[in-house]
This record gives C-alpha cells, sequence and structure tokens, in this order.
C-alpha cells in the first residue's frame, strides 16, 4: 500500500512538473515571439491543465470544473481584474456555453436537445426489443469479433452525413452485437470516433463540406486566387493522409483481428473474461446491457422504423432546410444546400421526431403500456446527464480558449519556421496541438486557414502551387487529427456516450492508434508529397506499412478456454 502511494505521488510530481515545465518554454517563447499585448503566454493554461488533471486524477468532470475555473480568472485578470469584471467575466461564459455573446446562437441547445432525445431514443428502442431483434438480424453476418468488428467499421464510413449523427447510431446500434462477441468497448469506442469525423470530413456531401469550403472560399478571397471553394476542397483531397488512412487503418485492424499497446490489453480482457469494459470504468451514457422488458415483443421494425426515420428526416431537412435544387443526386446541389442549411438544427428535430416514432412502435409493434415506457424514457433522459454535464464544461474551457486566444498564441509560437520542404508538416503538426488543445476541428480550421494558407502561398511565389494545396489538407487533417486524441473533443465525448465507453479509457486506448497514423502520415505522405512525389505513392506506401504492422507486429487476443 505504501509503494502505491508513493507511485501516486511520484505520478503527481511528474505530471505537474511537466505542466510547469511546458508552461515555462512557451513563456520563454512569448517573449522571443513578442506581440505580447495582443496574445499572452498564460493562455494555454487552461487546456494544459485540464489535460494534466485529467490524466493525474482519471476524474474528467472535476478537471474540466477547474480548468474551466482557472479560465475565468486569468480571463478576468487579463481584463485588469476589477472586482465587478469578475462577474462580468461570469456572464460571459455563461452566455458563451448557452446563448453566444454576439447576438443569439442556439447551436448548444440544439446539441444538448439531440443527445437528449436520441439517448431517450435508445432507451425506448431497447426496452422495446427492437435492437435485440436488430442484433438478431445481424448476427448472421457478425460470426465472430473480427467481423463484428469490420461490420461496424462499415456502417460508421455508409453513414457518412455527420460526425454526431454517425456517432450516435452506430455506436448503439452495433454495441449489443459487439458485446455479444466479446470485442472491448474501448474498441467499439475506437471504431465509431474513427469513422466520424475522419468520414464526415472526406465526404463530398455531409455536415462538414459547407463549413470547409466556407473556410476556403473565404482565404480565397483573401489571397485573390480566382478559385472556388469546392473546388479547392477537391483539390486538397488526396492529401488528406490522416483522414485516409485512418480509414485503412480501421478496415485492416477488423481484417486482422490483431491489436497492440493499450487496445490489445482491453481486448485479450475482453475476450478472456467477457469483461467488455473495464472493472474501473466510468461508463457514460447507458451502462446497463441491452435487454428487452420481459413483456416486450420482440420486433426489429421497433428500432428500425425510428433509425430510419432520424436518417430519412436528416436527409430530407439538410435538403429543404438549406433550399435544395436540381437534381436529387448531385453532389453539387448537395453542396449548397448543407452549406446553407441549419445542421444541428435539424439534428435535433430529426432526433424528436425518432423519438416520437420509437414510442409508437414500442406501443403497438412491441406491445408495451405507456406506463411500462415512461420510465424508460426517463432513464434515458438522467443517462444523458453525465454527458451533458461534461459537454457543457467542454464548451466552457473552448469559450476559455477563445477569450484568451489560445489557438492564436499556439500558431504564432509554432509557425516561424518557413521552409516549403518542412511547412506542410509544421502545419500539421500546429493544427494538432491547437486542436488538441482546445478540443475543436472546426476552431482549429478557422485560426489555422486564414493564419497558414497566405504563408504557404507565399512560399509558392504567389501562386496557387503545391505547397499551399498540401497545406490545405494537412490543416484539415491536423485539426482532426487533434480533434480525435482530445479527451476535451465534443466528438470524443460522444463517441464515449454512443460505446458506453469511458472516455479517458477511450483516449488511453485510441491515443496509441492514432498516433501511428498520424506518423504514417508524416513519413509517407506530406513530407514526400512536398517533395513532388505522387500523394497515391504516399497512400500506397502508408498502407502497405499499416499491413505489416497489424500482420508483422500486432497480436490476436487470446480466446476464452
Amino acid at each position: 500500500m505504501l509503494n502505491n502511494l508513493m507511485n501516486s505521488k511520484l505520478k503527481y510530481v511528474i505530471g505537474f512538473l511537466i505542466f510547469f515545465g511546458i508552461s515555462l518554454v512557451l513563456k520563454w517563447r512569448a517573449e522571443q515571439v513578442g506581440d505580447a499585448e495582443i496574445l499572452v503566454w498564460y493562455s494555454i493554461i487552461p487546456p494544459l491543465l485540464a489535460v494534466t488533471l485529467a490524466i493525474l486524477t482519471t476524474r474528467l468532470l472535476p478537471s474540466l470544473s477547474i480548468a474551466v475555473g482557472v479560465g475565468i480568472v486569468l480571463s478576468w485578470y487579463q481584463q485588469g481584474a476589477i472586482p465587478i469584471g469578475f462577474l462580468t467575466e461570469v456572464v460571459w461564459f455563461v452566455r458563451a456555453v448557452s446563448i453566444g455573446n454576439e447576438g443569439v446562437d442556439l447551436f448548444n441547445f440544439w446539441v444538448v436537445l439531440f443527445v437528449c432525445l436520441i439517448m431517450a431514443t435508445i432507451s425506448v428502442v431497447v426496452a422495446s426489443g427492437g435492437i435485440g431483434g436488430v442484433v438478431v438480424w445481424l448476427s448472421q453476418f457478425a460470426k465472430g469479433p473480427r467481423s463484428a468488428q469490420f461490420i461496424t467499421g462499415l456502417m460508421g464510413i455508409v453513414i457518412f452525413i455527420g460526425d454526431y449523427s454517425n456517432a450516435m447510431l452506430v455506436g448503439p446500434t452495433m454495441r449489443p452485437l459487439t458485446d455479444h462477441h466479446r470485442v472491448s468497448r474501448e474498441k467499439l469506442a475506437f471504431l465509431v470516433d474513427s469513422t466520424s469525423a475522419p468520414i464526415a470530413g472526406l465526404a463530398f456531401v455531409s455536415t462538414w463540406i459547407g463549413y470547409e469550403v466556407g473556410l476556403f472560399e473565404d482565404i480565397a478571397k483573401t489571397i485573390g486566387l480566382e478559385r472556388d471553394g469546392y473546388s479547392m476542397f477537391f483539390d486538397a483531397l488526396s492529401f488528406r493522409f490522416y483522414c485516409i488512412l485512418t480509414i485503412i487503418f480501421v478496415i485492416v485492424n477488423a481484417i486482422s483481428g490483431r491489436d497492440y499497446g493499450a487496445m490489445h490489453k482491453a481486448e485479450r480482457r475482453a475476450r478472456a473474461t467477457g469483461n467488455v469494459a473495464a472493472p474501473d470504468a466510468k461508463a457514460l451514457g447507458h451502462t446497463s446491457s441491452f435487454t428487452s422488458l420481459p413483456n416486450a415483443v420482440t420486433q426489429p421494425f421497433s428500432a428500425v422504423l425510428p433509425l430510419l426515420t432520424l436518417f430519412g428526416l436528416l436527409l430530407a431537412g439538410f435538403w429543404i432546410d438549406g433550399e435544395g435544387t436540381g437534381f436529387i443526386l448531385s453532389l453539387t446541389a448537395w453542396r449548397d444546400a448543407l452549406s446553407k442549411a441549419d445542421n444541428v438544427k435539424i439534428l435535433a428535430c430529426a432526433a424528436g421526431s425518432a423519438f416520437i416514432v420509437s414510442i409508437v412502435c414500442a406501443r403497438w409493434l412491441s406491445e408495451l403500456r405507456f406506463s411500462d415506457i415512461a420510465p424508460v424514457v426517463w432513464s434515458g433522459v438522467k443517462g444523458s446527464l453525465t454527458p451533458l454535464s461534461i459537454l457543457l464544461l467542454a464548451w466552457g474551457l473552448k469559450a476559455s480558449c477563445d477569450r484568451l486566444m489560445t489557438g492564436q498564441f499556439l500558431a504564432t509560437m509554432l509557425s516561424d519556421i518557413v521552409s516549403p520542404l518542412w511547412f506542410p508538416v509544421l502545419v500539421f503538426i500546429t493544427a494538432s496541438v491547437t486542436s488538441f488543445a482546445t478540443g475543436t476541428s472546426w476552431g482549429t480550421m478557422a485560426i489555422l486557414i486564414p493564419t497558414a494558407i497566405p504563408v504557404a502561398f507565399s512560399l509558392d511565389n504567389g501562386s496557387y502551387g503545391l505547397t499551399t494545396i498540401i497545406c490545405l489538407g494537412a490543416v484539415l487533417d491536423g485539426a482532426i487529427f487533434g480533434d480525435h486524441c482530445s479527451p476535451l473533443s465534443d466528438t470524443t465525448i460522444l463517441s464515449s456516450i454512443a460505446s458506453s465507453c469511458d472516455p479517458l479509457h477511450h483516449v488511453r486506448t485510441q491515443l496509441p492508434y492514432s498516433l501511428t497514423v498520424a506518423v504514417i502520415a508524416l513519413a509517407c505522405g506530406y513530407l514526400p508529397a512536398a517533395l513532388g512525389f505522387s500523394s497515391t505513392i504516399g497512400i500506397v506506401g502508408g498502407t502497405g506499412l499499416i499491413i505489416l504492422l497489424f500482420f508483422g507486429v500486432a497480436r490476436k487476443p487470446k480466446l476464452a478456454t
């Protein structure tokens, strides 16, 4: 016991030494770069403190709460530390995570409503036996852990419309099947997370495309480039090495049935003991097994109809709200519609409709009484309270980073080494660090595209050349990679909710895989591409390394005896 106590103290000492060391280095760099009137070194403290505390304590809620509190104090200090000013800062933060400070922005409200409704819907379709019926149908295709993982990854690729809808559709649907085949919750969360943002970021038609194209349109005007944003998106598509290789990584991982590092330990535990979650896991969302109520009539349509309603209304809502015109199968028409549609509001409305359909199906297809359904709905709403608390605190931390200009500070600190060969790599790393620290991929894109792309354009001698195009892909992919790894990211939290996985366990097991893909993307993708090699060579070479890794180094988990 004494050794455990000493080890715990040593862990805290090392953790905080690293925290203070990074802070001092960034303070020194800030003094070297200057510009102290605009950017301050302590802007990095809130996200760095959140990550440090989360790792040391393995408790996300207190870690985020402390970091947000420190962010408010630092923001107050930056504004002059006037006594009445502290209340002003608190009000600013409350507005930032609720209705926004520039007009009324209900984005966060619609996300909260979406999570509540989707969790209640999941509860109903589980209790009504709908999920059980779907699992029985899918079981004919999934004969073991490998095929269960492959089907999960394939579903994530097929449902490409958006990262939120992807995670909340794939995770709950596949969770009973992966549990049955003793696939760990950590692996399920990885499959869900790795086929959400990477797929949505690559898809020609998704909730992301309008945002990405809009940023490209703005930067094209800034640098005087006569090229539309959609064309720039396609130009950069072949240089999206991280996202492309992540999808390949997921497929090869599932086919091989092999793992390494923390994920291998999780898979070995699940296969050998049947414990799909670690004993110390603090899962978000529904932690109970997927069992229907005893008096429910098992009926697949009790799950299929609500899910079809959700997905169908998402597509219809995007088209109608985005004023879609022309041929409905036209990619250009969908691009225009998605760029105009209020995506998150449509997600909430579609979830509300799916919730109503799930109750109707539970009552008349599964023959449950309303007195049976009401407690199930309440259970789903209660299951959303903890993850929503974490999500609200993550938004509070993002607001702190916005207030203190953390993203701009990191971009300035990491972007003063300029070389056409190394600049795409530097852009990718800068985007990754910024996104990891702030927990937002979109915010990172908004910061770095206006700052990094003009530099790349100048390195191309004022022309739309190779360095500029590679950097377009590097910003988007670096932002997704950092967000993918960050315990502060809303997509990380939502993937954990959907998979009923402890978010810190999810991050700990996913991080080695994400880092592996990022290193391969840099070594086989961005560096060779900057030297003039075809992006196809980089993708093929990266795929070869992934195959060698899984079939040469990774191991299969031991099966139960």
